[in-house]
């Protein structure tokens, strides 16, 4: 029987890949619903990313995506280390190229896994 836990780790992950590969509509439509700023995308694959090692030991996560996974976090930090505030904008996630390849890199992450790219999951927020 599968630990619930490992379940619950996959699901962060890939619920948090499926945001970053979504379409830049759909992610503006997700933000809006929830609230929240366009780096929350970014975060939310942030805090799951520290997973991808030990999915990958328990055979959870195919090692072949883990080379995308961390290009995907190296567009953020990039994108992190540019003081240009219009590349977090909702407007950017439909002209940014950090945004583009990021999306890009997550879509080959999903298909890689056989994992579908829609719904987008919905989140918690503690205000």
């Amino acid at each position: 029987m599968e630990s619930p836990g490992l379940s619950a780790r996959r699901r962060l992950l890939i619920e948090a890949v499926v945001v970053v590969a979504a379409p830049a509509s759909d992610q503006v439509a997700w933000l809006d619903k929830y609230d929240v700023p366009p780096d929350e995308i970014a975060l939310g694959f942030d805090d799951a990313f520290p997973l991808v090692g030990r999915l990958a030991d328990e055979g959870r996560l195919s090692r072949e995506v883990l080379p995308l996974l961390r290009m995907i976090d190296e567009v953020f930090s990039e994108m992190s280390q540019v003081t240009d505030v219009d590349r977090w904008s909702r407007e950017a996630l439909a002209t940014d190229a950090g945004w583009g390849r990021a999306r890009q890199l997550a879509r080959e992450v999903l298909t890689a896994e056989g994992e579908e790219m829609f719904p987008l999951p919905g989140i918690r927020l503690v205000r």
